[in-house]
């Protein structure tokens, strides 16, 4: 499998990912502000990946600056380490309440 072929399949994966809230599921209707919050940050980091993506594309084909590809890579990955470390602490905080005595 090539990286351009895996690359979109992540794409693809993080498309879907974006838009949880239109199951049409109660339970997602009022997940609130928070649900908004990843939906707009899976969404952005979509859209970053797919800059870099364009990026690199544009620098084998020599109409880009390496500076350029690397700065927007940076960004995607930063991004993507945000949203992993908020998963984190939200995994973290369900295990400690579960662990609560009822």
């Amino acid at each position: 499998m090539s990286n351009a072929s895996v690359a979109a399949s992540a794409y693809a994966n993080t498309a879907k990912l974006a838009n949880p809230l239109e199951a049409g599921n109660e339970v997602a209707d009022k997940s609130g502000a928070f649900g908004n919050m990843v939906q707009s940050a899976i969404s952005e980091i979509n859209e970053s990946g797919q800059v870099a993506d364009v990026q690199s594309l544009d620098l084998l084909q020599g109409k880009a600056n390496v500076v350029d590809v690397v700065t927007a890579v940076a960004e995607t990955e930063l991004a993507l380490e945000t949203v992993v470390s908020v998963r984190d602490r939200v995994i973290s905080a369900y295990e400690e309440i579960m662990r609560m005595p009822i």
